[in-house]
This record gives C-alpha cells, structure tokens and sequence, in this order.
C-alpha cells in the first residue's frame, strides 16, 4: 500500500469515526437523562465524599446485577464531563469515586440555579418525537415539525396538557435563575430604572430576582393569564395576566428573557412594537433590555455556538422561532421603530441586549 492510499484509508475511517459520533449523540443526551431521573448527582452531594459504585448502588437501591450497567452509564458521562473520577486512596486499583463537576452541580435540586427541570423538560418525547418529522415537514405546508407530528401547534398542545406545560415553566424557571445571576452583574442598567415590566416572565423567578436586588423598583410580570394566576405578590412585585402581541403596561423600561426566540421575525416586530409603545423616550431613560443568544459563529468559542445553533433548531422544530445574528437583530429593531441598541456580552449563552426609542 503506497503513502497516498494510506493517507486516503486513514481519512476514510476518520470519516467513518466523524459519522458514527453524530449518529451516537443522542446517546449522551439520554444517560445525562437517566443520571436526572435516577437523582445521581445529589446522591454523590450528600455523600460528601468520593461515591464509589457499590456505594451508588446500594444507594439507588438496584439489584446488584445491574451494577455492570451503571458502571457503564457512569463511565459515559465521566467521559462527556458531567461527572468525574477520582482515587479515594493512592493504594487503589481500579474503580475510583465518583466526584460533581461545575457541570453536574448545576443539576442539585438545593442548587440556586437547579437546571434539572430543562434537561427532563427539553429530553421530553412530546418534544423529541417531532425530529421524525423533520424531513416530512420540509418538504410539507405545517409550520413547525411539532405540528407535523402532533397534528396541533406547539402553544395549543401546552393549553391542552396542563403537565407538560408546567414541567415547561419549570424549565424555564430554571434557566431564569442562571438568567438572573448575569442580570445582577450588570448593575449599571438597572439602578437608575424605577419600574420595570417584565413581558413573558413566566411565574416571575427572573423579576422576583431583580426586586429583591433593587427595592426601589416596581416591577411587573405580565404573561398569560392561566401562567400568573394566585403567584405570591410583594411590595414591589405584582403579576397581570395579559397578551403581549395586544398591549404591555407603561414602565421605565421592559426586559424579556428568551421570549422573541420563540417567534418569528413577523411576530417579533409586532411585540417590539407593543413594548416601543409602553415606555418613555430615550432621553426620559425609557430601553428595552433583551437577554438574548446572538449567534456569531465566527467569532464565538466553538462549543458555544454549537450549543445556539442546537437551541436555533430546536426552535424551528417546536414554535418557528429562531436564534439570531447581530445585524437580524438590528433589523427586527429598526423595523418596529427603535432607533440604537447597545449588545453587552456575557459568559453564558445569552447576550444583554438593551434597546433604545
């Protein structure tokens, strides 16, 4: 075999190697599932120390003939990051103690930003089945793969299943709570706002975040009415049902977190005009502020915008919405009649977007 079909056979089975990996994803995604509804990273937590695998056994109380098996889930999210291993003493042969990476800690239910309900949420079969749609529905008239499959939209299908749209706003709920780690360290866009509106705010886990950090604010979070019916209210926090695309209440400024990439652009500009309507000019200290993904695949570390264009498809597959690029963006905003923006960069996934009259 001469160099050049050496080199050709060696591309070829890297190749082979590239294929099977993507084919396989769906794999890590699944066990990270499992290792959720088992509750493996609290039991790891609790034990305070190095878990070895009798340990998680005997603790997750499994017959011991599927230890094998578990030792075979752990030892793929060991490999994809979620866990780690360690020796619990240098003598050690073999086995280890399983130990929480950043990642995993991310998944306690005592965590401040507890982000099991997303990854239940999102890995979800009512969400996960419409992927066998996606080449249906290209080549068909639905709006979304959702549709295609469940033969109703996805809004329709979260009135109808009171379940899975609560297991939704938990997810979302969640990621509020990451949301708003990186809203409080950005203090100079809110210290000088009085009243705050925030448009699709769920069952307020964001907006309670910023009362509790600016007391002098008035906030509001406005969604739909069957969303914030009898959530507890403060001082400074109120809930009102309504319609985004209709009207949204006066305030000094709005802030919505991950709400126009669940639209598409048509019904984007529709809600920034609502909220171009409902606060003060510029010069009176009337913004928008979006914390939102801006995809810029050029710039961007490789696995982050991996990760938004995951979020970007996902969005097409449930709701027609979109993740966007800065000049989309700047589009959207000049259209329904907003005149600068200002794009602050974060160490998450989302950008703060804040957006002036």
């Amino acid at each position: 075999m001469d160099a050049d079909q050496g080199n050709g056979v060696s591309e070829l089975f890297k190749a082979q190697s590239h294929l099977y990996k993507h084919i396989y994803y769906f794999i890590e995604s699944m066990s990270l599932k499992c290792a959720v509804q088992l509750g493996i990273p609290d039991i790891i937590h609790k034990n305070n120390h190095p878990t070895t695998l009798p340990q998680l056994v005997s603790a997750l109380n499994i017959p011991v003939s599927k230890a094998n098996f578990l030792q075979r889930l752990m030892r793929i999210l060991v490999h994809s990051g979620v866990f780690d291993i360690t020796k619990i003493c240098e003598d050690q042969e073999g086995g280890g103690g399983y130990v929480l990476t950043s990642s995993s800690r991310l998944l306690l239910k005592d965590s401040p930003a507890n982000l099991s309900p997303a990854v239940l949420a999102v890995l979800d079969p009512v969400l996960l089945s419409p992927w066998f749609s996606l080449g249906q529905w290209i080549q068909g008239e639905e709006r979304t793969p959702f549709e295609t499959y469940h033969g109703t939209s996805f809004w329709e299908y979260g009135k109808r299943n009171i379940k899975f749209n609560n297991n939704l706003n938990e997810a979302m709920a969640s990621d509020s709570q990451v949301a708003s780690l990186v809203v409080k360290e950005h203090k100079e866009i809110f210290e000088s706002v009085d009243s705050l509106v925030d448009v699709g705010g769920g069952t307020g886990t964001l907006a309670r975040s910023i009362a509790d950090a600016y007391p002098h604010m008035k906030c509001t979070v406005v969604d739909l009415p069957q969303v914030v019916a009898n959530l507890p209210e403060s001082e400074n926090l109120k809930f009102v049902g309504g319609d985004m695309f209709k009207s949204i209440p006066s305030a000094d400024a709005i802030i919505m977190k991950s709400v126009l990439l669940h639209w598409s652009d048509e019904d984007c500009i529709k809600i920034l005009k609502r909220c171009r309507e409902a606060i003060p000019s510029t010069d009176d200290g009337g913004k928008l502020v979006l914390v939102e993904m801006v995809i810029n695949d050029r710039k961007d570390e490789h696995e982050l915008t991996k990760t938004r264009l995951f979020v970007d498809m996902e969005m097409m597959l449930i709701c027609n919405g979109r993740g966007r690029s800065e000049k989309e963006w700047k589009k959207l905003f000049l259209e329904a009649g907003f005149s600068h923006y200002k794009i602050t960069a974060t160490s998450g996934l989302n950008y703060i977007i804040e957006v002036y009259p």
